[in-house]
């Protein structure tokens, strides 16, 4: 699974005109499942979105991670993470979950988040959604299982 990491004053996402999800401080998480992805990829993921440390601290130092600030997260699929551009200015997408597995394990992963004790919203799966967010530092951290 590959994911963007987004630290955030606040987020949300809105389809169809409705604010679906939204949260304050904490991290907007941009999520692809992969062809070949299975649970443990988004049960590892979600503990490497835990326990990174990318929260200041009283120092003001990066030492701290979500499950210490108690911050919230919103977790938006977005497939587009999958795009291959090695070939001619048109991404390919091929390497991309299919959508059934890709909506499985999005949701699988946000739930994992959600049984360590994190609040979770989410998007809507395949949805064309507006997301809107205040990048806090900014601070933006890309990971792969």
């Amino acid at each position: 699974m590959r994911a963007v990491l987004q630290r955030v004053s606040q987020a949300s996402v809105t389809v169809g005109g409705e604010v679906i999800g939204q949260i304050g401080p904490g991290l907007l998480i941009l999520v692809c499942a992969m062809a070949g992805d299975i649970e443990t990829d988004a049960e590892a993921l979600a503990q490497k979105v835990l326990k990174l440390r990318i929260f200041k601290d009283a120092a003001g130092k990066m030492n701290l991670a979500l499950k210490d600030t108690g911050g919230a997260a919103l977790v938006v699929s977005q497939f587009t993470l999958a795009a291959d551009t090695s070939r001619g200015n048109c991404p390919g997408f091929s390497t991309a979950a299919p959508p059934e597995d890709a909506e499985h394990l999005y949701l699988h992963f946000a739930a994992a988040l959600r049984d360590h004790g994190t609040t979770v919203a989410i998007g809507k799966f395949g949805a064309d959604m507006d997301v809107a967010l205040n990048n806090d530092g900014p601070v933006t951290i890309w990971l792969e299982s």
